[in-house]
């Protein structure tokens, strides 16, 4: 029984210290996080552009779509360009909401992020750049999780976490463009 006493205290020790660990390390962390790929498609600007500005283009080429065809998807706002929006509802892949803030057709496309039961949003851009024949899409993620410590772990790690989504979404929309 002794044992079993000295081995719950060190238990309890080492998950007070683990806990101590986690929020004094993230408050040490930047909340601040940047996420960027790029990819070369050999479509003209204009048509990719299409496949992003408009949110029903995203169900074509997003991987968050792919892993999750149930995905409930609610549009609103105009069809296209700044002001256009869509939130979704998925068990596998959570809620959340996308708003198109601003465009310059054929050149780029901004858009405000916010995910169900995170206090922070975030801002992408997928910018269109004529490159050759073809058209470089640079895709930017940035944020700011705020003053919640363990929020800064996932800034932290936000590059490791998301990047493989952007890369498998950069190549779906690469295969989009230069099929249609």
């Amino acid at each position: 029984m002794n044992l079993l006493k000295r081995l719950g205290k060190w238990t309890a020790v080492i998950v007070v210290l683990v806990a101590i660990g986690l929020v004094g390390g993230g408050m040490m962390l930047s909340p601040a996080f940047t996420v960027t790929r790029s990819v070369l498609v050999n479509a003209p600007p204009e048509k990719v552009y299409a496949f992003v500005a408009d949110p029903r283009g995203w169900k074509q080429w997003s991987v968050w779509n792919q892993r999750d065809p149930a995905m409930a998807i609610t549009y609103s706002g105009p069809a296209s360009g700044a002001g256009a929006a869509w939130a979704w509802q998925s068990r596998g892949e959570g809620d959340g909401k996308m708003t198109i803030t601003s465009v310059e057709p054929g050149r780029r496309v901004a858009f405000d992020l916010e995910i169900a039961g995170v206090d922070a949003r975030s801002r992408g851009e997928l910018r269109f750049t004529p490159e050759g024949d073809g058209t470089r899409v640079s895709w930017t993620m940035d944020g700011n999780m705020g003053g919640n410590p363990l929020y800064r772990w996932f800034a932290y790690f936000a590059d490791p976490l998301m990047g493989p989504d952007f890369e498998g979404g950069r190549a779906n929309l690469k295969t989009v463009a230069e099929r249609s």
